[in-house]
């Protein structure tokens, strides 16, 4: 018995190896391709080593963008998002959760539907309610979007749900009122799932490229992922600086990750607690 549990163990080890192999080789391409001359980005068959790494690249990108205003633009998009996110979910989500009143049910499936409905499909009238507003080719015409969350409701709800009606009982008799409740017992402890949400639009917004390359036009305007695909020609596309570009462009992503990586994992195990 302890043979064939050794050997399923091992099995099971080697496949988990190959998939994180096959997940790790983009990135490690996209960084040996930043460091690579422009005919060896393009030789068939291609070549996974340079012969002499091109550093200069990354200057060069630097040079190109104006990457301090990507950064910032990117910075405020994220920010903008995930505040309303959590602000506006938490506050549905509770409601779908924990209050009775009519339709409940049929409202919250209709927030449902429209998790179903591919977002493309809200491009016009985002864009025709950003005109309205005067929001074109400005930071808050970015941000537009991520409002209100659909995902976001549904994936807080599973967390107010999961709590027990006691605490709520408790608050009543205490002399609390439903926002109060929500606020200073119920919000608390959900830290885990605000903290899953606030990552999970960070990461929409961040490798979100339609609809600034739609809103704005200006470079000064544009985020990091808009930024970078001006990069793209229509005809050639100089592959070692846009991975240059690129690499310059995850490390905040990464970083956000590695920061809040156990709330992330505990967000996501618990999202599922109660239906």
């Amino acid at each position: 018995m302890k043979k064939i549990h050794t050997k399923n163990h091992l099995i099971i080890h080697s496949v988990l190896l190959i998939g994180s192999v096959i997940m790790i080789m983009p990135f490690i391409w996209m960084i040996l391709t930043a460091i690579k001359t422009l005919p060896e980005s393009t030789m068939v068959p291609p070549i996974l080593w340079p012969k002499v790494a091109q550093w200069h690249n990354f200057p060069e990108i630097l040079a190109k963008l104006p990457f301090m205003a990507f950064y910032v633009n990117t910075g405020l998009m994220i920010v903008g998002r995930v505040f309303f996110a959590l602000l506006f979910s938490s506050m549905a989500a509770y409601a779908f959760a924990r209050i009775d009143f009519p339709c409940r049910n049929l409202l919250f499936s209709v927030v449902l539907i429209q998790m179903m409905i591919p977002s493309q499909i809200f491009i016009t009238p985002q864009f025709l309610l950003a005109q309205k507003l005067g929001m074109l080719d400005t930071i808050p015409g970015l941000i537009l979007p991520g409002l209100v969350s659909a995902f976001g409701t549904f994936l807080l709800r599973q967390f107010f749900m999961s709590l027990p009606d006691e605490l709520e009982e408790a608050a009543i008799l205490d002399g609390c009122n439903i926002w109060q409740i929500f606020y200073k017992i119920m919000l608390p402890l959900a830290k885990s799932g605000l903290v899953a949400l606030g990552i999970f639009t960070a990461l929409f917004a961040f490798k979100d490229l339609m609809w600034p390359l739609i809103v704005n036009i200006s470079e000064d305007k544009m985020p990091l992922s808009a930024g970078l695909a001006t990069l793209q020609g229509q005809y050639s596309t100089n592959f070692p600086e846009l991975m240059a570009g690129s690499l310059l462009a995850i490390w905040p992503m990464l970083l956000i990750f590695m920061l809040f990586q156990k709330k992330f994992i505990e967000g996501i195990a618990t999202s599922g607690g109660k239906l």
